[in-house]
């Protein structure tokens, strides 16, 4: 699979896809590649590639964001609402209309329809669906 690049902004050290799946086990890569195809059904986003993570951003800011490990895919999303599942580590107020959702996935059948729904939410805030809704109570 083609991987996109991208700079660490500030630094001279240039981070890629490439680079964090280096040396990864190959279910660890298979489960990169299956968050990426799940993000890619729900439209169009650019990367930013950082030391720390990978980033999905859509028209209006990044949405979802993940670290391939060594046993393991962790990562993020923002969605407008608290959720919770198996995948989900841990959740917080991310700004007055948004949390951030951290997941951790070890098995592909994590990648699963629940956790595609969440991620297609994430995406509308990519997009700037929570800047015309209230904050949530």
């Amino acid at each position: 699979m083609s991987y996109p690049t991208g700079t660490m902004i500030g630094m001279s050290d240039d981070w890629t896809v490439e680079r964090h799946l280096e040396d990864k086990p190959a279910e660890v890569v298979a489960l990169y590649d299956r968050f990426i195809a799940i993000a890619t059904r729900c439209g169009p986003f650019t990367y930013a590639v950082a030391k720390t993570a990978i980033t999905l951003k859509g028209s209006h800011r990044g949405f979802a964001g993940a670290a391939p490990g060594a046993t393991r895919l962790d990562g993020y999303f923002d969605l407008q609402r608290q959720v919770d599942g198996p995948q989900i580590r841990r959740s917080s107020p991310y700004t007055r209309k948004l949390f951030v959702h951290h997941f951790r996935v070890t098995h592909l059948d994590q990648l699963d329809d629940d956790f595609a729904a969440w991620i297609a939410e994430a995406y509308e805030v990519g997009q700037g669906a929570h800047l015309n809704r209230p904050a949530a109570p």
